[in-house]
């Protein structure tokens, strides 16, 4: 897996997910988002217990296909696996990953904002919301809520923001520690910060929460939490 260094030179750009990215996502996902591997396996066992034979599984911004090529290796029965990106650097790293496990999970190039949601079993998005701009979130979370089948479920991890100024301030610095911990530079981490800038807009737990309730869903729980970073599983 190679190492994430994108940030450790001078960055004249918004971030995006580009071959640079794409090139050390998985990297990048470890070291930046705390306990991204323990969620990914709790979500795949959220998933493990619905399980049934033909179900159809969507996962939004599906990235180099790891969640979902850890799906199919652990699934005991034969659903329809399928992930969606609007970055082609990272579904075709996607594509290549799952030639090389001959797992049959159908990528496709696709903006989620225009998707057709259909029968849906399961929809996933993972810190994939976001990067959606507010004014049109709600909009997506209401065409999950139509695209999903009776007792569908929308599975999603976000960033948030603390009601409490002083206190989101104190988990911001505790998460900074973290990336120090893993080996991120002062330099790297605020390249960062400034090229999400206006790009990665969070919303606090009760604005997800309201969120979705204003789409249509009545069943919303959250799952993990580590500081500001949040996972819910919502129901049909």
């Amino acid at each position: 897996m190679k190492k994430d260094e994108v940030f450790t030179k001078e960055i004249h750009k918004k971030f995006e997910f580009d071959e640079a990215v794409a090139s050390v996502f998985d990297d990048m996902l470890s070291r930046s988002v705390p306990f991204y591997d323990e969620v990914r396996k709790l979500i795949i066992s959220l998933i493990l217990v619905e399980q049934k034979e033909g179900m159809k599984v969507l996962d939004l911004g599906v990235s180099t296909a790891k969640l979902l090529l850890d799906l199919h290796t652990n699934m005991s029965v034969s659903m329809k696996l399928k992930g969606i990106d609007n970055s082609q650097a990272m579904l075709d790293r996607a594509k290549q990953k799952c030639q090389a496990f001959g797992a049959e999970i159908e990528l496709e190039f696709a903006d989620m904002l225009a998707y057709n949601y259909h029968n849906e079993d399961i929809i996933i998005a993972n810190y994939t919301l976001q990067f959606i701009r507010p004014i049109q979130r709600l909009e997506l979370v209401k065409n999950i809520f139509d695209g999903l089948n009776k007792d569908g479920i929308f599975i999603f991890s976000e960033k948030i923001v603390f009601e409490n100024k002083s206190l989101d301030k104190q988990m911001i610095d505790i998460y900074y520690d973290y990336k120090k911990e893993q080996g991120y530079s002062a330099y790297e981490i605020a390249q960062k910060r400034e090229a999400l800038e206006n790009v990665l807009i969070p919303f606090t737990i009760k604005e997800n929460i309201q969120m979705c309730k204003d789409a249509g869903f009545k069943n919303i729980e959250t799952v993990f939490q580590w500081a500001n970073f949040v996972t819910f599983v919502v129901k049909k």
